[in-house]
């Protein structure tokens, strides 16, 4: 990986919230009458011909602007991005949900996967080591421009009938000091997902041990979902004692 200077990151910056807010190819001209970026469209044009060239951008065609590749993503998520608090009225909408079923492993499970599907506008999913899955917000997804394609849409909804991918994915997450887990191309090991990221957080109990996050394109709205997907994760291991 290329380390890179401290405009070079601010650029990219710009280029991720961007391209999460309009999905669409990113020019050096919207950069620099959006951002305070400090440069001229030029400088900015030669910045990510570099870019492009260290693996952080791709060119999706020879006349449109860029897009962030996962690499740039995970820089973005680790490095760059400010994470948005959650207010005080979502965490009690969400817990109120919740809580009315923490002595009931199922129910609680089903109703924070779609709580966290209604929170975040993407898709989620969760899954335990007993076997069982739950999937809420299918509809959010159809409403991005990315799954007008309909056969990358078919490839990642084949993907909710199979438990085993996904609990292999789960159950080998690098523990560390987060327990949130950014899951981006590769990550998710099948080449028709490459445009796919994923953001999910274990949670353990006496009872079980599982997984739940969202899935989605790419461009996932990162500063918003992972604190929600990290509150909710947090909130299942808080009352699962009552398994």
């Amino acid at each position: 990986m290329v380390d890179l200077t401290e405009r070079q990151l601010q650029l990219l910056k710009a280029i991720i919230e961007e391209y999460i807010e309009t999905a669409e190819p990113v020019g050096s001209e919207p950069l620099e009458k959006k951002y305070n970026l400090g440069v001229s469209p030029a400088t900015i044009r030669n910045e990510m011909v570099k870019l492009t060239k260290f693996g952080y951008l791709k060119q999706p065609h020879i006349s449109a602007g860029r897009t962030p590749t996962p690499t740039a993503l995970k820089i973005y998520v680790s490095k760059l991005m400010q994470p948005k608090e959650l207010s005080v009225a979502d965490e009690v909408s969400v817990k109120q949900k919740i809580l009315d079923y923490k002595a009931e492993r199922e129910k609680l499970l089903r109703e924070a996967t779609r709580a966290l599907a209604a929170q975040t506008k993407t898709m989620s999913l969760a899954a335990t080591d007993e076997g069982d899955m739950y999937t809420s917000g299918v509809g959010n997804i159809l409403n991005m421009p990315e799954f007008v394609d309909i056969n990358f849409t078919r490839h990642l909804l084949d993907t909710l009938d199979e438990y085993d991918y996904w609990w292999d994915i789960f159950s080998n997450f690098e523990t560390g000091s987060d327990p949130v887990s950014i899951l981006l191309g590769e990550d998710l090991r099948r080449s028709y997902l490459k445009d796919c990221g994923g953001v999910f957080i274990q949670f353990k109990s006496p009872a079980t041990t599982g997984a739940i996050g969202v899935v989605g394109p790419t461009r996932l709205n990162y500063s918003r979902i992972i604190p929600m997907v990290r509150y909710i994760g947090n909130l299942i291991s808080e009352v699962s004692s009552n398994w």
